[in-house]
């Protein structure tokens, strides 16, 4: 039986403006070791950064790991844990009120890594001293002001 790594994962999306331009940002935790990851783009929403940090920072795992993955996003979170994706996904991405689910490409991106993962979802309260998400909410606003320099 393989045993899998258990890694931290901390991700943060920050937009000025919204839409307008953004950032994200990752930091990955095993053992003693921390890895940041940041990035954005010039037109996007805050939704968009915060599910693009949770994507690249999985897709940045080598392997099949257990992951505690800890965001400020509650839609993120929601989505994960309230089960609306699953039912997104098999109502053709409509949500309850036949309305279509927004940002659904990165929705999509994310199902597999999913699966490759065993990933649990954990949400912190955005702003409030959290260590690691004060630091994610950095790199994303670091990132996204960049863009606009």
């Amino acid at each position: 039986m393989n045993v899998r790594k258990y890694v931290e994962i901390y991700t943060d999306g920050a937009c000025s403006g919204n839409p307008g331009p953004g950032g994200w940002g990752a930091v990955l935790r095993y053992g003693i070791n921390e890895k940041e990851l940041s990035g954005g783009e010039k037109e996007t929403t805050n939704n968009r950064m915060e599910l693009t940090a949770v994507i690249k920072a999985l897709r940045a795992l080598k392997e099949p790991c257990e992951v505690k993955l800890t965001t400020d996003s509650k839609y993120v979170c929601d989505a994960v844990n309230q089960g609306w994706l699953d039912s997104w996904k098999s109502s053709g991405w409509k949500k309850a009120d036949k309305k279509p689910v927004l940002n659904v490409d990165l929705w999509e991106e994310l199902l597999p890594l999913l699966f490759k993962h065993d990933v649990t979802f954990c949400w912190v309260k955005g702003h409030a001293g959290h260590k690691y998400n004060e630091r994610c909410d950095r790199l994303a606003v670091e990132f996204y002001k960049k863009l606009t320099d």
